[in-house]
């Protein structure tokens, strides 16, 4: 299955990424030791004129890595009609060991990656490059986690055998299943739904204050920020606990991985985008804010975290309303009144 074209372009994508941090590290070392932006020596005008080739490459191929995620995920539920035993996106993950630990590598990847790409879109804005030095040290970081992402990829995707009977989500998407899937699924609706909401509202209000007010200050940045890093494992709580049973109008069924079928309407792909925007955007409001105190980036920072809050406050509503309007148009009963 390796000559899938899906599966070619994830390891391609995954593959070029890491080989472009590899590259990028040896400069990243020499970025750390040396960059001196007084000095106007040969030496640090060649880095200079460097980093602007390694910062688009790296650039390059960590916007590609938030695109596979989406194609992550919509592979793996095509590929469930390959094997028997497989509904959805769930039995092609679970064919071998290493299905799930990929999807989640890659969804770190997904976060890590947008952070990265906002400090250097800010750095790039600035005059004097205040946060070359960091940006290059989080590669650094970033190296062995893609290359930890691509290794999960080669490992599941190798081990793909179209005779391997695999399981249903039933099996791990239930009350009775053991893990962290269970644990969740198995929740009682109505806490379940206060912590999703609560911490989805709690984001909004946060992010909401930091977009309309004209001085927001940097304790609300942090704040913001915080409140949409706990909406994500929120809301994906909300998604397994009850939203599920909602759209399936099944009181069992749990799989967060079904809505992404057609005969869902697609309702995954509509809350799971801008979940993942808005919390990678709100996120980035709180990454923003200790930026403040260099003098270059003073000036810089509050419109773009502004724009950032915007983006994050529209995407949670969006998220939000859809979730309210599927509990609300839903048949099933799943809280007596």
């Amino acid at each position: 299955m390796l000559f899938q074209p899906a599966i070619i372009a994830l390891l391609l994508a995954a593959g070029l990424g890491v080989a472009a941090l590899g590259l990028a590290a040896p400069f990243a070392w020499q970025i750390l030791r040396d960059w001196d932006l007084a000095s106007g020596s040969e030496k640090q005008l060649a880095m200079e004129r460097r980093t602007y080739l390694f910062s688009a490459l790296v650039g390059l191929v960590l916007g590609m890595q938030l695109a596979a995620l989406l194609l992550f995920v919509f592979n793996a539920d095509r590929m469930a009609e390959s094997f028997v035993g497989a509904m959805c996106a769930v039995g092609s993950l679970q064919v071998n060991a290493w299905g799930f630990p990929a999807l989640t590598a890659q969804i770190a990847v997904f976060f890590a990656a947008s952070q990265w790409l906002l400090i250097n879109h800010l750095d790039n804005q600035a005059r004097d490059y205040p946060l070359v030095r960091l940006k290059y040290a989080l590669l650094l970081v970033l190296l062995p986690l893609l290359a930890l992402s691509f290794g999960l990829q080669l490992a599941y995707f190798e081990g793909l055998r179209s005779d391997v009977i695999t399981s249903c989500c039933g099996s791990l998407f239930s009350g009775e299943s053991r893990g962290i899937s269970g644990e969740m699924a198995a929740i009682e609706p109505r806490l379940a739904m206060g912590f999703c909401f609560g911490s989805l509202a709690l984001a909004i209000a946060a992010l909401g204050r930091h977009a309309l007010s004209s001085a927001p200050g940097r304790a609300n940045g942090m704040f913001a920020g915080l409140a949409a890093l706990l909406a994500f494992p929120a809301a994906i709580i909300g998604i397994l606990s009850f939203l599920s049973l909602y759209i399936y109008e099944h009181p069992h069924h749990h799989c967060p991985f079904c809505l992404l079928k057609p005969e869902y309407g697609y309702l995954g792909y509509a809350l799971y985008l801008p979940l993942f925007l808005g919390c990678a955007a709100g996120i980035g409001v709180g990454v923003l804010q200790p930026f403040c105190r260099h003098p270059s980036l003073a000036a810089l920072v509050p419109p773009l975290a502004q724009r950032l809050a915007w983006v994050a406050l529209l995407a949670l509503v969006s998220f939000s309303g859809l979730a309210v309007g599927i509990i609300w148009q839903s048949r099933l009963i799943l809280l007596e009144h």
